[in-house]
C-alpha cells in the first residue's frame, strides 16, 4: 500500500495519475473532469497487489524472465512493421500491441539512456548522440548508470545478459575503454559505437573481440540470436533471467543478410500525410529544404526505406529463434517478451530526406508488443505508453519495491494484465530534444551559416543547436493534443490537434484559445521541472506562454 501511495505521488509530480481538465475546450469541445477510483475499486486495486506479493512469497514461485528486444531506427507510423509477420504473430497476437507508445526523446542515445534508467532526459542528463552531449561519458557512467535496470534486477538476484548496441560512445575515445562493463550485467557482448552489421568490434565481457564480414561468423543480428541461446543453455535453472537484445537493424547502413537483399524490390517510402509537403508554418529548420524534392532525393529514399525493411527479416527471424527455444526449455510460459524501438524515423516527411530528432508523430511514436503471463492474446491497448516506462514495468514484473527506485516512469504492466496490477496511465506527457550543430560552416553549403549538422549535398539540414524543444502532448479519450516551444531566438511554438489533423500538417498556436495555450505551457513547466533525488539538475530555459 505504501508504494502505490509513493508511486501515486510521484506521478502527480511528474505529470502522471488522472483527474485532468481537458484542455481542448478552448478549441470548440467541452471538458469534463474526470471522477477519481472510489474507496472501494482503491482497496481492490491494494488487495490484488498484495495478494499478487503473497503468493509470490508464500509459494516461493521463482519471478517471470523478461526479454526485452530493443532495434535501432525502426519506425512504425510509416509501415515500419510491416515487414515483421513472425514477430507480430509470436508476441503481438500472443499478447498485447501497444498503438500509442512513444519515445520521450527522438534520438538513439538519450532514448536508451531513458530506457535504462526510467527517466526524461533532463534527469539523466544525456542530451544527444555526442560525448559532450553525454552519451557514455564519464559522467553517466558514475551516475545514472549505475542506477539502472539492470542494477535493481541484479539485486533481484535475476541474471543478466547484453549484447548488441549500447549507447553511441560507448568504448570510444574519452568515453572509457572496451574494459567497461556497466554494473549489473552478469554477460556483456557490447557494440563499441554505433550500429555495424559487419566489422565491428565488440566489448565481451570487457575484452575486445573483432569482427569481419562473414555472413556466417560476423552478421551482428545473427550473432546476437546465436549468443542469446547459448545463454539460456548455460543459465542456472533455480533463478530467473533477463536478456536486453539490441539489434543494429534498421539503422544504416542497412546491410541486409544476403538471402533477403533482394526483397520489397518494388517498394516505396509511402506518399500519403505529410511525405513533401512543405513545413511553412514550423520551426525554421523544417521551413529550409527544398520543396519539391529532387528525383535523386526521392531515389535514395526509397532505397534507404526497401533497405530498412530487408535488414528487418533477420530480426523477425531472431525473433523466431528465441521464441522456439524458450519453448524447448519450458520457460515461454513464464517469460515476459518486450519488442520495441529506440525511436522512429522519417523518409520525406516535410520534405526532410531521412533521420529522426524531430517533435513529429513518425519521429516520436514506436513499436511496443508485448507477451508473457497474465496478458491475454490478441490486445490492442490505447493508452499512451512511454519508453521511460518499460524499466519500472520490468522491475514491476520483477517484484521490486518501485518506490525504491528513482525512475519518472511508470509500470504498465496492469494495462496489459490487469488481474496482476491496477492500471495506470498518463494524461500528458514530456517530449524532450536538445539539438546538435556544429561551432564552424559547411563549406559545402555555406549559405546555411554555422550551428546544423547532419546536412545533405543539397544543404538541406536534419539538426541544428537550436533544433532544441520541449512538448507537453495530452493523449486521452477526450483529446490528443501537442505544445512545443523551442530554445531559440524565434521563442517558436507549435501546436497540434492531432484529432483533427494526425500528419500535423497546421500548427494552429495562432487559432488556439490563450488560455489553452497557458495550460499547456504551466504543464510543460511542471514536467520540466521534475526533478528526482541524487540528480545533478541543470534548469530549463522556459519560454513565456505564447
Amino acid at each position: 500500500m505504501e508504494q502505490q501511495q509513493q508511486q501515486r505521488r510521484r506521478q502527480q509530480s511528474c505529470g502522471g495519475g488522472s483527474g485532468v481538465l481537458s484542455v481542448m475546450a478552448g478549441i470548440g469541445r467541452g471538458g469534463t473532469r474526470r471522477k477519481g477510483h472510489t474507496a472501494a475499486l482503491s482497496l481492490f486495486a491494494v488487495l490484488s497487489v498484495l495478494f499478487t506479493c503473497c503468493v509470490r512469497c508464500v509459494d516461493g514461485v521463482k519471478p517471470s524472465n523478461v526479454v526485452l528486444i530493443l532495434t535501432d531506427d525502426q519506425d512504425v507510423f510509416l509501415g515500419g512493421m510491416t515487414p515483421m509477420k513472425k514477430t507480430k504473430a509470436l508476441i503481438g497476437e500472443a499478447g498485447a500491441t501497444f498503438v500509442n507508445a512513444f519515445t520521450v526523446t527522438p534520438l538513439c542515445c538519450p532514448s536508451r539512456s531513458s530506457i535504462l534508467t526510467g527517466q526524461y532526459p533532463h534527469n539523466h542528463e544525456v542530451r544527444n548522440n555526442s560525448l559532450s552531449g553525454n552519451c557514455s561519458s564519464p559522467l553517466w557512467q558514475k551516475g545514472p548508470e549505475s542506477m539502472a535496470l539492470p542494477v535493481y534486477l541484479n539485486k533481484q538476484k535475476y541474471q543478466t545478459f547484453f549484447a548488441g548496441k549500447y549507447l553511441n560512445q560507448y568504448g570510444v575515445g574519452d568515453a572509457g575503454s572496451i574494459t567497461h562493463i556497466p554494473p549489473g550485467w552478469d554477460q556483456w557482448h557490447a557494440l563499441v559505437g554505433n550500429s555495424q552489421y559487419y566489422n565491428y568490434t565488440l566489448s565481451v565481457n570487457g575484452k575486445e573481440e573483432k569482427h569481419g564480414d562473414s555472413y556466417e561468423k560476423d552478421y551482428l543480428t545473427n550473432l546476437i540470436a546465436n549468443r542469446s541461446l547459448k545463454f539460456l543453455d548455460d543459465r542456472s535453472p533455480q533463478h530467473p533471467f533477463f536478456l536486453m537484445l539490441s539489434t543494429p537493424a534498421p539503422h544504416s547502413p542497412w546491410t541486409a543478410a544476403p538471402q533477403y537483399q533482394k526483397e520489397f524490390s518494388n517498394v516505396k517510402a509511402p506518399r500519403d500525410g505529410s511525405f513533401d509537403k512543405p513545413g511553412k508554418d514550423k520551426h525554421w529548420l523544417l521551413r529550409q529544404p527544398v520543396n519539391p524534392m529532387s528525383n535523386s532525393s526521392l531515389t535514395f529514399l526509397d532505397d534507404a526505406y526497401r533497405r530498412r525493411w530487408q535488414t528487418l527479416l533477420s530480426v523477425d527471424d531472431m525473433v523466431e529463434v528465441l521464441v522456439k527455444k524458450l519453448d524447448s526449455i519450458k520457460e515461454l510460459d513464464n517469460t515476459y517478451i518486450f519488442y520495441t524501438s529506440d525511436n522512429g524515423y522519417h523518409t520525406g516527411q516535410f520534405s526532410l530526406p531521412i533521420d529522426k530528432r524531430q517533435l513529429y508523430e513518425f519521429d516520436i511514436r514506436v513499436p511496443l508488443l508485448v507477451r508473457g503471463p497474465g496478458i491475454k492474446p490478441n490486445q490492442t491497448l490505447k493508452a499512451p505508453v512511454l519508453n521511460i516506462d518499460l524499466a519500472p514495468t520490468i522491475l514491476d514484473i520483477s517484484g521490486l519495491n518501485l518506490s525504491s527506485a528513482h525512475m519518472d516512469g511508470q509500470s504498465f504492466l496492469g494495462q496489459m494484465a490487469p488481474s496482476l496490477r491496477n492500471a495506470s496511465t498518463h494524461p500528458f506527457f514530456l517530449i524532450e530534444y536538445t539539438g546538435e550543430g556544429h561551432l564552424t560552416i559547411d563549406p559545402a553549403c555555406p549559405k546555411v551559416g554555422p550551428g546544423l549538422s547532419h546536412c545533405f549535398p543539397d544543404c538541406v539540414c536534419e539538426d541544428a543547436y537550436n533544433n532544441t524543444y520541449a512538448c507537453v502532448r495530452t493523449l486521452d479519450s477526450q483529446d490528443d493534443l501537442q505544445y512545443c516551444e523551442f530554445a531559440d531566438s524565434e521563442s517558436f511554438v507549435e501546436v497540434y490537434n492531432l484529432t483533427t489533423d494526425p500528419h500535423q500538417l497546421e500548427n494552429i498556436v495562432k487559432k488556439v484559445d490563450p488560455a489553452v495555450l497557458q495550460i499547456m505551457n504551466q504543464r510543460l513547466i511542471k514536467l520540466q521541472s521534475c526533478m528526482l533525488p541524487n540528480t545533478h539538475y541543470i534548469p530549463p530555459v522556459h519560454l513565456s506562454p505564447a
